[in-house]
């Protein structure tokens, strides 16, 4: 198993997303990028600790690579709006990739240029860097759009998300998909 960590906006969205492909093993909400040891998510939304909410995603290599999920990622959010995410404003908001090695480190760069090269995004602000700490979000933030698919900002937010991983990556979507 293999980790990345992305983040685009809301939590919530972004690990509904990419809970539906086959190959990733598991999706946890948290925070990186910051200066603040074991931050809460009341100290990450005041924006003093630096950090973004991200997931870590845990797959597998051999059903899904690095590469793809990129692609997911690139797909599921706005990268060239710094420090926001539709409705969400904030630095704790902006599109990051936290690489894990020197090989993702490389693969994100050389992939973030190819979109601006190909003229699919004018602007891309997503921050790439290495990865120094994952923090876990508190519980009631872990499968959030599972546990309340009907929350107003979910139906508004995370089920398009949702709907545009099905319709566009629908031949790495894995068999039952979650609630949208």
């Amino acid at each position: 198993m293999e980790r990345a960590t992305f983040g685009g906006g809301c939590f919530w969205c972004v690990e509904a997303a990419f809970k539906e492909l086959e190959g990733v093993q598991s999706v946890t909400s948290g925070y990186a990028g910051g200066h603040t040891e074991d931050p809460t998510y009341k100290a990450v939304c005041s924006g003093k600790t630096g950090h973004a909410e991200v997931v870590q995603i845990e797959y597998d290599p051999d059903a899904i690579a690095y590469v793809d999920l990129l692609e997911v990622f690139f797909t599921i959010h706005d990268p060239t709006t710094k420090d926001r995410e539709g409705p969400d404003v904030g630095s704790q908001y902006r599109s990051a990739i936290y690489a894990h090695d020197d090989d993702q480190l490389e693969t994100a760069e050389a992939f973030a240029e190819e979109l601006e090269n190909e003229g699919l995004y004018d602007g891309i602000v997503t921050e790439i860097e290495p990865l120094e700490t994952f923090y876990e979000a508190e519980e009631h933030h872990q499968d959030y759009f599972e546990k309340n698919p009907n929350d107003a900002y979910c139906t508004m937010h995370a089920a398009p998300k949702v709907e545009k991983v099905r319709e566009k990556f629908a031949e790495n979507v894995e068999g039952e998909p979650t609630s949208a």
